[in-house]
């Protein structure tokens, strides 16, 4: 599978996004930010908009969900055409069902960990899920710095998902550009999302490249 590198659009120009998304055409996904402002405190996308996105896109479409009752709503964002859809754990009852429902329906599905919470209770989940977040900073806004303090789960998850022999791809959201992405390819991360560092670069594209480069640098790709 080797490194991906996925431009969240949350620090993007909403009023001109398709134009946003045409300059990064060497990324591999688009990263959708979707926020209810009761998980977390803002209110961004929705379906809709996803939608929309994946019309639109020659890029797949990544949608990380931050709301609540992710069991009732997360179906509704592959029926809207995303790729991949991302729910977090703390905000579902029941996610090996959910996990499940997302591939029925033709998506990969992935499970999202806020900073504090551990990997270790959700070793036999797994199996059911085709990629794992590991949010490097609190989810809501963009723009945060990187916690280094994810350094040890980001290491733990790697070690879970080859102990296991799973293909389960490990991504990192938060804070992630050219100072940090090395950090976490070498914890064992694969999936890079970046925000800031790649819309406030003067060639986005380039910056995706840049990222790409010293991430496999750093995991020996």
């Amino acid at each position: 599978m080797g490194i991906q590198i996925t431009p969240s659009i949350l620090t993007a120009d909403f009023a001109a996004l398709g134009a946003e998304i045409a300059r990064i055409p060497g990324a591999d996904w688009v990263h959708v930010d979707v926020m209810d402002n009761h998980f977390v405190p803002n209110l961004t996308f929705g379906p809709t908009m996803v939608e929309a996105l994946a019309r639109s896109s020659e890029r797949p479409v990544d949608a990380h969900l931050m709301i609540t009752d992710a069991d009732r709503h997360a179906p509704a964002y592959v029926e809207a055409g995303a790729g991949s859809v991302t729910f977090h754990v703390e905000a579902t009852a029941a996610p090996v069902r959910l996990a499940r429902e997302i591939r029925a329906k033709g998506a990969r599905a992935s499970m999202a960990l806020k900073p504090a919470t551990p990997i270790e209770p959700y070793e036999d989940l797994l199996g059911e899920l085709d990629m794992v977040l590991i949010m490097t900073v609190e989810p809501g806004f963009g723009g945060q710095s990187f916690l280094d303090l994810c350094l040890p789960k980001i290491r733990a998850a790697r070690a879970l998902l080859d102990k296991h022999g799973l293909e389960a791809w490990l991504q990192v959201d938060g804070g992630i550009s050219l100072a940090t992405i090395e950090r976490c390819a070498e914890a064992g991360a694969d999936v890079f999302v970046a925000g800031s560092a790649v819309f406030s670069a003067d060639d986005p594209d380039a910056m995706v490249a840049s990222l790409r480069q010293q991430a496999e640098r750093a995991a020996g790709a």
